[in-house]
């Protein structure tokens, strides 16, 4: 682990204003044990594998990183030994980096043998580590780090009070914003996944109409890429870096072609965005 390196990232500062954000999701660890050479063996090992991959990936093109934002599920198992030592792996890339909670962050799932909707689900208390309601201020945006996940649930909500700490922070700093979050808000016309995206996205998409500096949202949950726009805000979903969903099926489906994959986002000095997805290679 890099000692110096605090967390979580709370300001960052570049010599050229522009901010470029690695944004990895949905990592489903089932273990804390170093990954194998065999990424073929096991779910556990391919999602142990390719999350190691992705991370050595992005950080070996030739692309400067100021900011590694990790979306949820970053567990398939609520263990403590498992962040010990995704949060080692982040450390030690010596790039200041935040996380926040997914549904698999707060929920064990047991009979995963089973069909989705005949899984017993678990609640479990969130690791102290995950953020709830963090801003990270850059010179020219603020970053605004959302908790969506509810224990025991697979759906997400934006509280009122995570809505009130939104418009808090929106009234009192000007700056072009980003929003952060596990669950999507928008739909992503996937029948069983859209039922368990923000179940109050109505009331959060009117207390955000009146802020015009809300430019990205940026999401996991889906295991897909998509990019969609709603009151002129740019909403991106990010796929995983372990397994994908089919998009556009009401039935749960894996997409067993879609490698796995990370966001990046250039914020630039003057509120401009640019995005696309990467997939790792084979």
């Amino acid at each position: 682990m890099n000692p110096m390196l605090s967390y979580p990232a709370s300001a960052i500062s570049t010599p050229d204003g522009q901010v470029n954000i690695l944004q990895i999701t949905d990592l489903h660890l089932s273990s804390h044990v170093p990954a194998a050479v065999d990424k073929t063996s096991s779910e556990v090992a391919i999602c142990q594998y390719s999350f190691e991959a992705v991370i050595k990936q992005a950080l070996s093109e030739d692309r400067r990183c100021d900011l590694i934002l990790v979306t949820g599920d970053l567990v398939n198992k609520v263990q403590s030994e498992i962040y010990d030592h995704i949060f080692e792996v982040l450390q030690a890339t010596g790039i200041p980096f935040a996380c926040i909670a997914g549904n698999h962050d707060v929920t064990d799932e047991n009979d995963s043998e089973l069909p989705f909707f005949q899984r017993e689900l678990i609640a479990r208390p969130a690791d102290r580590r995950l953020l709830s309601r963090h801003m990270i201020e850059t010179d020219h945006w603020q970053l605004l780090l959302l908790d969506s996940s509810i224990t025991g649930k697979v759906a997400g909500e934006v509280t009122a009070t995570d809505i009130d700490w939104l418009c808090e922070q929106l009234e009192t700093c000007k700056k072009p914003a980003l929003i952060a979050l596990h669950h999507h808000v928008i739909p992503v016309d996937s029948d069983w996944i859209d039922q368990h995206m923000v179940k109050n996205a109505d009331t959060f998409w009117q207390r955000m109409a009146a802020f015009e500096q809300l430019q990205v949202i940026i999401s996991g949950h889906t295991h897909q890429e998509q990019v969609r726009q709603r009151q002129g805000v740019t909403v991106y979903s990010t796929p995983s870096t372990c397994y994908q969903f089919q998009p556009f099926e009401d039935d749960f489906a894996y997409d067993k072609n879609a490698l796995p994959g990370y966001r990046w986002l250039q914020l630039a000095n003057n509120g401009e965005v640019a995005s696309w997805v990467e997939r790792l290679d084979t």
